[in-house]
């Protein structure tokens, strides 16, 4: 057998051994797949698809696999569909996501930089949104990734990942807990998200305590990029606070809907924290 016969080979026993492990195909079904294969010379997932025994989603799953790149089929990992990135990782959306993420790689993601919180004008602007696919796209580029809910007066991170329950943010500024409440995502590569924690009625004292800064610090040495998501402007001044502790901020506007001047209102605010203003996404979905 020469060299490019065994490698591929190698990822057809693969592609079947995930799709075994997966209980898409049973001992009996592999066996029908490979001897039709042998028959008319076709890929293991070609074979396997002609049999009717998997579809074309569940082949463009494996070879994400095989390739580093896993995602998820839908309704599998019980998290928000609002995770495009996970869910439709080829759509027109996560293309966007992707260029966006190029874009701060070579602007912002650079030694020096680690930390960068997403802001927004008003509710429903999509700075949640943008937060968390951020972070799935990220990861998927090997990037050890980490999202920090730092909105502590309407957290939206662990409604998206499942999360339930728990300690998060607040209780580790309080003194109430440590970074053991950071959770990671086994569906995703290199995940991590660090929910809100307990609601407290102090949200802004909070995050202008000294030890935020010290945090950051201690997990920028474990992780290479780390998203932090914040209230809106309209909502509550903390956004400042958080921007100026990640030291950079992007901006998340909503088409037909949020205002120029909110944007100049939020872009002027965030200059004034002194952190800087890397961008602003229009979020059309």
């Amino acid at each position: 057998m020469n060299r490019s016969a065994e490698v591929s080979s190698r990822n057809e026993l693969t592609m079947g051994r995930i799709l075994l492990d997966q209980g898409k195909l049973s001992a009996l079904d592999a066996e029908r797949v490979m001897s039709l294969q042998k028959e008319k010379g076709l890929r293991f997932g070609e074979a396997a698809i002609e049999l009717g025994l998997i579809g074309e989603a569940d082949l463009q799953q494996v070879l994400a696999r095989q390739f580093d790149y896993p995602y998820l089929l839908p309704g599998e990992g019980s998290f928000s569909p609002e995770l495009v990135a996970a869910y439709a990782p080829f759509s027109p959306q996560v293309e966007s996501l992707r260029a966006l993420r190029s874009q701060l790689m070579l602007r912002w993601f650079v030694p020096g930089h680690k930390t960068l919180a997403l802001a927004s004008a008003q509710p429903g602007e999509g700075a949640s949104y943008l937060a968390a696919n951020l972070a799935v796209v990220f990861s998927q580029l090997g990037e050890r990734t980490l999202l920090i809910d730092a909105n502590l007066r309407n957290p939206g991170a662990g409604a998206l990942f499942n999360l339930g329950g728990g300690k998060g943010l607040s209780d580790i500024l309080a003194e109430r807990a440590d970074l053991s409440a950071i959770q990671r995502i086994p569906s995703f590569v290199d995940l991590s998200v660090l929910p809100a924690g307990t609601l407290a009625p102090n949200p802004a004292e909070l995050l202008s305590r000294s030890n935020l800064i010290d945090i950051l610090a201690t997990l920028g040495g474990d992780y290479d990029v780390i998203l932090l998501d914040t209230p809106a402007a309209q909502i509550a001044s903390d956004f400042q606070t958080v921007a100026a502790r990640a030291g950079g901020a992007i901006i998340a506007v909503r088409k037909h809907h949020t205002r120029i001047s909110e944007v100049a209102g939020i872009k002027d605010m965030i200059a004034a924290a002194g952190a800087e203003v890397v961008g602003a996404v229009i979020n059309e979905y």
